[in-house]
């Protein structure tokens, strides 16, 4: 309990008890909670869609609070490592002067427009989702779940690119168990919601992989900033399935027949 509270202090504005005086070893330990800190979140955008979509219908607005939910709950967190990410990595410098930019506080102009295109495309997917109402509430349901497994696996599979940082001792604590504890938890939660939710899970946390070996390539390792747009990047790739799945027309099998 007291690792998952920590993982929620850290990761989220929710703050259930005030945990103080934490050890290095308490923030190494939380990693393996994260995607129950995603379940928490996920928990609630589901109710806040489940009441906008009854008492609102999908819409603009709809969209829109679904849109901005994740990161009033975050406080940003995970969008502040990728707009420092893009900056960083779409800078065409040499790998030392990339990780500067990244640990530079302010956002310059490639991670301003990565994060307007990210956010355009979210709002555009969840839009689209309203069409089939509940598959747009499992889509809010395991985004946040599933994008917290991808920041585990990032966390535990892949070198830490600096000798220093808050990332590198998630890294140095994590351990592959958390990797696989994340794996666990993601699956048990995806699974209930048929086969396409699973396939939806491997076809996101595919290309959180993918994504985080191209960085390595670039870095030698990953930091914190691009553990952020890890998680990010997952998510959109959760709806980005969802929408393609939705759009075949095997759908009523591989979503369980729920949008029917």
């Amino acid at each position: 309990m007291r690792s998952f509270l920590t993982a929620l202090q850290f990761l989220t504005r929710i703050h259930l008890v005030e945990q103080q005086n934490l050890t290095i070893e308490d923030f190494g330990r939380s990693v393996r909670t994260f995607p129950l800190v995603g379940l928490v979140l996920g928990v609630i955008a589901f109710l806040v869609g489940l009441f906008l979509v009854n008492f609102v219908g999908p819409s603009y607005v709809t969209a829109a609070v679904l849109t901005l939910l994740p990161i009033a709950l975050t406080g940003g967190l995970h969008c502040d490592g990728f707009m420092d990410t893009a900056d960083g990595l779409f800078s065409g410098r040499e790998r030392d002067r990339m990780l500067e930019i990244m640990k530079d506080s302010r956002v310059g102009s490639f991670g301003v427009v990565a994060f307007g295109c990210a956010l355009l495309f979210d709002f555009a997917l969840i839009l689209d989702l309203g069409q089939a109402p509940t598959i747009l509430l499992i889509a809010v349901f395991l985004t946040p779940v599933i994008g917290r497994a991808a920041m585990v696996l990032a966390v535990a599979c892949f070198p830490y690119a600096r000798p220093a940082g808050l990332g590198k001792m998630f890294h140095d604590l994590a351990g592959r168990g958390a990797a696989r504890a994340a794996l666990v938890v993601s699956a048990a939660v995806a699974a209930p919601w048929g086969i396409g939710a699973l396939i939806v899970l491997l076809l996101s946390l595919g290309a959180a992989w993918l994504f985080d070996r191209w960085a390595t390539g670039k870095l030698g390792g990953l930091t914190g900033d691009i553990y952020g747009a890890t998680e990010k990047l997952t998510e959109t790739c959760v709806l980005a399935a969802f929408w393609m799945l939705l759009h075949l027309p095997q759908a009523q099998v591989l979503l369980g027949g729920w949008h029917f």
